[in-house]
């Protein structure tokens, strides 16, 4: 490889990284952020990446979801190309650094390697994914999914937001035109697959190790559940009589949080993230009850075991509790393994910029769980302080930042010769 010394402009990087921040439909200033998709908000932080990918020389191009490519086109542009890149879009009343540093901090890598006077073979082509937080559509990663083809188009179409359009409406209606089929990669687009991002756990600070070399990429079972029994006063019917939907909801929630921690994968996490309770009065008999239910793990056998005792637990509690209860799988989507080819350009990066670095799963999953059927993957993970993300005090260090855009400008450049 060409010999490179990369300089990251660490002061502009952050600045931008605010500028993006200040961006925002949450009512307390940064770092609090909330950027949903397809909002205008949305379309606001995506005319700011447009000029700087404009002013870096970057060729970009917009598919029929809102998916943003930007090129540096290589010697041999009809070579398949090397992509990086993360999403921008945030949850409510988030933090400034979640997808955002995946994609600025691809952007800096780029701009790095222009001014260390690399020349790249292969294209290398920073990517903007659309909504790979679930806030809107109640599905995440739906820009990465229709590229790599995970998601059918009739199912895609299906997801609706809180106000019933569905994707189809909102996308058009926020300007992104086009055949939703061409959203779909050809074969062999990408000859690599890299993604920056912070951690969003603690393993790295508590490690004191500056990257994270992801091996594996846990994938979610995520499911909806209803409950339904007997509505009635809440004085007027006795204790021996009642068929409380909130009752049999909270036993089964603690069920799914039992299976999960009996589980023989120590990578295997559970969570009960959404509770809606029907008439929600408070002095009613609760007769409705839904709840979301989150399974991953790195062991897809091991994950659906779980998800199958989970089920089968709810169905012994409803006719225990004399209550119905349904479900409804949203998504069951496999681990991806991370490349040997990628994890060996992210660990010759590290070597040669210096830094400590150890490997790890993700147990979030992010757009490259998609990236990697489509592509040989991996990921860099930088540490954030206390492990802690989509919250306000979601923080990275401006040097924890430099140093994983350091690694990921070298192994670019690594695997775009």
């Amino acid at each position: 490889m060409q010999s490179l010394k990369i300089e990251v402009n660490t002061d502009e990087l952050i600045q931008r990284i605010e500028q993006l921040a200040s961006i925002s439909d949450c009512p307390e200033p940064p770092p609090a952020v909330t950027r949903v998709v397809f909002t205008e908000t949305d379309l606001k932080a995506r005319a700011l990446l447009g000029s700087l990918y404009e002013a870096a020389g970057l060729n970009v191009r917009v598919d029929a979801i809102g998916n943003t490519f930007a090129r540096w086109v290589g010697s041999e542009p009809h070579e398949a190309a090397v992509g990086t890149g993360s999403h921008t879009d945030a949850i409510p009343h988030s933090g400034m650094y979640d997808g955002t540093v995946g994609v600025l901090g691809g952007l800096e890598a780029i701009l790095a390697l222009k001014r260390a006077g690399f020349q790249p073979r292969r294209s290398i082509e920073l990517v903007m994914f659309t909504s790979e937080e679930p806030t809107r559509f109640g599905m995440g990663c739906t820009g990465s999914r229709a590229m790599a083809g995970a998601i059918s188009i009739e199912r895609l179409v299906e997801l609706v937001d809180d106000a019933g359009d569905n994707y189809d409406v909102v996308r058009k209606r926020a300007g992104f035109e086009g055949s939703l089929e061409s959203v779909r990669l050809q074969e062999g687009y990408y000859h690599a697959w890299l993604e920056l991002h912070i951690e969003q756990g603690p393993e790295l600070e508590a490690a004191s190790r500056d990257i994270g070399v992801v091996t594996a990429i846990a994938a979610p079972a995520t499911y909806l559940f209803e409950v339904v029994g007997v509505g009635g006063h809440a004085g007027a019917v006795l204790m021996p009589k009642r068929r409380d939907a909130l009752c049999s909801a909270a036993k089964i929630v603690l069920a799914i949080e039992y299976l999960a921690k009996k589980s023989i994968s120590p990578d295997l996490v559970a969570t009960v993230g959404q509770l809606h309770v029907h008439p929600g009065a408070i002095n009613s008999i609760p007769s409705h009850v839904r709840f979301s239910m989150d399974i991953r793990d790195t062991d897809m056998t091991n994950r659906d075991d779980v998800v199958a005792e989970a089920v089968a637990w709810a169905g012994r509690i409803a006719k225990q509790r004399e209550v119905d209860v349904r479900h409804l799988c949203l998504n069951s989507d496999p681990p991806a393994i991370s490349s040997p080819i990628i994890i060996d350009a992210v660990e010759k990066a590290c070597d040669e910029a210096a830094v400590t670095r150890q490997r790890m799963i993700s147990r979030a999953y992010h757009d490259s769980l998609f990236m990697a059927r489509i592509s040989p993957s991996g990921m860099i993970f930088i540490p954030c302080r206390g492990g802690v993300s989509h919250r306000p005090d979601e923080y990275s260090a401006p040097e924890q930042i430099a140093k994983g855009v350091s690694v990921l400008a070298r192994a670019l450049a690594n695997l775009a010769e």
